[in-house]
């Protein structure tokens, strides 16, 4: 067959798939338009859809409702956010608060404060688990610092942190709730001291931040919290606040060496927010 035959041929059959595919397009949409006509009420709203409850305070209903809706509307629940990746199984805390000295660091430590920062996942409702990273800031015992002499006017001990910390809720369905948490890692601790020193350019008297001894070495912490679920729009909201108290047990080196003043015994109580 001649090449302008074949050309003509191939123009005719492409014309025929066209108008056969517009037609199948054109009956799909007649159909669907039926469809959604014969499926309205009076007032021009699908009646098929979604069945509200009555009563509208009944938020738990109302929830279930909208969500049953979404899901019989196609799409509602698996978009490419929810197939990829699920940004509600991150967890978050910030929080900050205060240590108590127990057993043996009694004598070497006082009081001070806390900051922690941390981040995580939430496997399920009543288990998550956050990397922590805290900072603590201790003052060190009066009577510790004039056995120390040399002019020593004040002193501090830092202890900062990076643990892996699983939390455990209790009671996860609550507004109010209990949990345990705990964990260990990494601790690095320094203790350092003000010297008094004379004198600067003028013959007044310089203070001199030195450092005194500092250790790295593994630590491990325990304790319970209580929280209290800040309310969404269905009285399900992923932010809490917590107030907690753990056991925080360092393995510092002993006085026998240069850098270390025995094992570190804190209670640190942290209140903060954790979402």
């Amino acid at each position: 067959m001649p090449f302008m035959e074949w050309s003509c041929a191939f123009r005719r059959a492409f014309f025929f798939l066209l108008v056969a595919s517009l037609g199948s397009t054109l009956a799909c949409a007649q159909s669907t338009i039926s469809h959604f006509q014969l499926n309205q009420d009076d007032s021009g709203f699908s009646s098929s859809t979604t069945n509200l409850p009555d009563d509208p305070s009944d938020a738990t209903m109302l929830k279930a409702a909208v969500l049953d809706g979404n899901a019989s509307g196609g799409g509602g629940g698996g978009g490419i956010g929810g197939r990829l990746f699920d940004a509600s199984h991150l967890s978050f805390e910030l929080g900050g608060g205060f240590n108590a000295p127990i057993g043996n660091d009694t004598p070497y430590i006082t009081w001070g404060g806390n900051f922690t920062l941390g981040a995580g996942l939430h496997f399920t409702k009543r288990l998550s688990a956050l990397i922590e990273y805290q900072f603590i800031d201790d003052k060190l015992p009066g009577a510790f610092i004039a056995a120390v002499g040399n002019g020593a006017t004040n002193g501090n001990a830092h202890i900062w942190s990076i643990t892996l910390a699983p939390v455990i809720d209790l009671f996860p369905k609550r507004t109010n709730s209990v949990y345990i948490t705990g964990g260990g890692g990494f601790y690095h601790k320094t203790t350092f001291f003000d010297i008094q020193q004379c004198c600067d350019y003028y013959g007044n008297p310089i203070t001199i931040n030195t450092n005194g001894f500092s250790s790295r070495q593994a630590g491990a912490n325990i304790g319970m919290g209580y929280s209290r679920r800040l309310g969404g729009m269905y009285g399900d909201g992923k932010m809490k606040l917590f107030a907690e108290a753990r056991y925080l047990f360092v393995n510092t080196p002993p006085t026998s060496q240069v850098n270390g003043l025995g094992t570190t015994d804190l209670i640190p109580v942290t209140l903060g927010l954790r979402w």
